[in-house]
């Protein structure tokens, strides 16, 4: 009987109610294919504990599972309040400046002289996660006087955002090289960079990293969309981080600024992340909102490659039910005949390269072959299954490889399912035991056809040369 696979991958986020090895083997089992480590909060020896459990898991379960190390980046906060917080009124003066003294309702400490730096006369500064706004009448190297436009409750260390302002500081803070460092000793599969505004922060984490894992860049600070297709192309792939650039662009722009950034990295070939409150109710509820239910299938038929749960999964009441749900919204969308369609919709741009001509035929071909029922790729490096992947051919695609790292890497992509197979060394050997792995992984059955890409020589990289039809 063969099963039915979801193209669409899900990422949960390990936290207080999940980092044991009995709840991540509940969470895979329910339908997560990756682990995002929130390096913003806990410690070296949980995140250790975290990676030893899902290797466990993926081991018992006998299903590849994939690490996402998620850097916490520059964050900007305010100081500390007298008496824990204060409430600021709408049209008051407040001050933000250098200060180590403890805040109250005419001032708080801001120990981040590169905003000082950046800010011009009239510049908004959102507190709060932009519940609070305030604007900059005056400023000098260490202090900015401003009016308070919208005001609030404000408490200790809570974030600032300067939206449309380049903030002359790096995506790796000193607490970031030093979490890269253990995630690369943990051997973890992906590492996401927080706040990137220019690609010169993806170049210098490439010099770090190098190739150790590979890199997801966060979309959250509006500089990145100024060069995003620099930036896409600079990463391995991409998260559309809704929380800080919502607060960060007018949230009235979200959803379009969502689907321009898929559409780029659909057309680059780069996987795309959807993440952010997409079940954000389900924290507290067995159920989640009609709204949340159509969010999650929107990012669907839009052909993301994965959806992420935060909250919902490391903090939440119903961990295993938000998963299990988003599973079950995932299904029934890609089930639905306006969804194949809109796979079709985004024209890919040719790069003249044989695998790029090869993997573009794949869907017309699928339409054709009645009894298709999945893609077998044999790549040493994953590249022609990402290319394969990025065609969105209806079927699912199994990946065959001999390195362990490709496997892991390729659980973020679009339909891709990867075991792990000897060198193949002959081009008569791929057919049977493409067949046989599609047999065992029940992603097919006897009579029905696969379509097979291969590279000759076998054993080299980057040299998909080969397409062939099969019937099991």
């Amino acid at each position: 009987m063969k099963k039915v696979l979801p193209f669409t991958k899900i990422i949960a986020t390990l936290g207080p109610a999940t980092s044991t090895k009995e709840r991540i083997f509940e969470l895979a089992s329910a339908g997560a294919n990756l682990f995002r480590l929130n390096f913003s909060h806990g410690d070296k020896k949980m995140h250790e504990m975290n990676v030893k459990h899902i290797r466990a898991v993926e081991k018992k379960l006998g299903i590849p599972l994939g690490i996402i190390c998620d850097m916490q980046g520059p964050k900007l906060r305010v100081g500390c309040f007298k008496n824990g917080s204060v409430t600021l009124e709408n049209g008051q003066k407040f001050r933000l400046d250098m200060e180590k003294a403890f805040g109250d309702e005419t001032r708080v400490t801001l120990p981040h002289k590169e905003i000082f730096a950046a800010l011009k006369k009239g510049t908004y500064l959102l507190l709060n996660d932009g519940l609070i706004r305030l604007q900059v009448t005056s400023f000098g190297k260490d202090f900015a006087e401003t009016t308070v436009i919208s005001g609030g409750v404000l408490s200790d260390h809570k974030g600032v955002n300067v939206p449309g302002v380049t903030l002359p500081i790096s995506a790796l803070t000193s607490k970031d090289l030093k979490d890269l460092r253990s995630a690369i000793d943990l051997k973890t599969d992906w590492i996401a960079l927080s706040f990137v505004q220019r690609p010169e922060d993806l170049i210098q984490a490439r010099r770090i990293i190098k190739n150790n894992a590979a890199i997801i860049t966060k979309i959250e600070k509006p500089a990145a969309l100024n060069n995003l297709e620099k930036v896409v192309d600079l990463s391995d792939a991409v998260m559309v981080a809704r929380g800080d650039l919502g607060v960060e662009c007018p949230i009235e722009d979200l959803p379009s600024l969502q689907k321009h950034i898929v559409q780029i990295c659909r057309s680059k070939g780069k996987p795309v992340i959807i993440a952010t409150q997409m079940l954000e109710s389900m924290i507290h509820n067995p159920t989640p909102t009609r709204a949340e239910v159509s969010d999650v299938a929107t990012a669907v038929y839009d052909g993301v490659d994965c959806v992420m749960l935060s909250g919902e999964t490391a903090v939440g009441e119903y961990p295993i039910m938000a998963v299990s749900m988003m599973r079950k919204i995932i299904l029934h969308t890609e089930a639905d005949p306006v969804y194949k369609k809109s796979m079709d919709v985004i024209s890919l741009p040719p790069d003249h390269l044989i695998a790029s001509a090869i993997t573009s035929t794949i869907p017309t071909m699928s339409k054709v072959l009645n009894k298709l029922t999945c893609v077998v790729t044999y790549s040493l490096s994953g590249s022609t299954t990402l290319r394969v992947a990025r065609a969105r051919t209806g079927t699912s695609i199994l990946n065959l490889t001999c390195d362990d790292r490709v496997i892991h890497r390729l659980t973020l992509a679009w339909g891709v399912y990867s075991i792990k197979t000897r060198m193949i060394k002959e081009l008569n050997d791929v057919t049977p035991i493409a067949c046989k792995a599609v047999l065992k992984n029940e992603m097919g059955e006897k009579g029905d056809e696969i379509i097979i890409t291969a590279g000759m020589p076998l054993a080299e990289k980057g040299n998909t040369n080969v397409l062939h039809v099969a019937v099991i």
